[in-house]
Formats: structure tokens, sequence, C-alpha cells
């Protein structure tokens, strides 16, 4: 079955410390089942200092659970499930349930 959610995809975040918050999924790690979200789930890096980089505290964004994310529907960025259907040239095309547009293609 083809990913409900794709590198790429504005998605929301429907639980946990940062709900309500939304943003582009910028890595996906299927085999944790998590994503990488920009500007979500922020965590500060102690960095220790090295010829190429210099050290100090970074906040980079932490992978969080697919469960407590959801695709943003192309009408209103509310959370949608994700369905799955076949366009006229035959391909499977993945639809916001909430709305019934195409998310893709």
């Amino acid at each position: 079955m083809p990913a409900k959610i794709k590198k790429g995809d504005n998605v929301v975040v429907i639980a946990g410390r940062d709900k309500g918050k939304s943003g582009e999924v910028i890595q996906m790690l299927p085999s944790e089942n998590r994503a990488v979200v920009r500007g979500v789930n922020l965590v500060k890096r102690h960095q220790r200092q090295t010829q190429q980089s210099e050290g100090g505290i970074i906040t980079k964004e932490a992978p969080i659970q697919l469960s407590n994310i959801a695709i943003a529907d192309p009408k209103d960025g509310k959370p949608t499930r994700v369905g799955f259907t076949t366009n006229d040239a035959g391909a499977t095309v993945r639809v916001a349930k909430r709305s019934g547009d195409v998310i893709d293609g």
C-alpha cells in the first residue's frame, strides 16, 4: 500500500506538546514510524566544538511519531485522514477524506 504521508507534505500535529502546530515533512523514517517536521518538536542539543563547526547549544527538529500527525486538508488546512482512489490515467492518488480533494497530482 502506498504511503499516506510523504516527504514535502504539509501536516498538522494532533497530539502531544506541539498540538495544533503545522509544518512541512522534511524527512520520513518509515522503519521507526516517525517523521521530522519543520518547526515542530524542537529540542536543544549541546554540540561540541569541532574544526568545521562552532560549538554551543543548537535547536533542531526531533522525529515525531506518525500517529501524532495528520495531513493538512488542501482546502482549509485542518487535519484530515487519507484515502486512495484511481484517477483517469489509472494511477493511484491520495485523497483527503474531509473535502474529497486530491492531495498530490
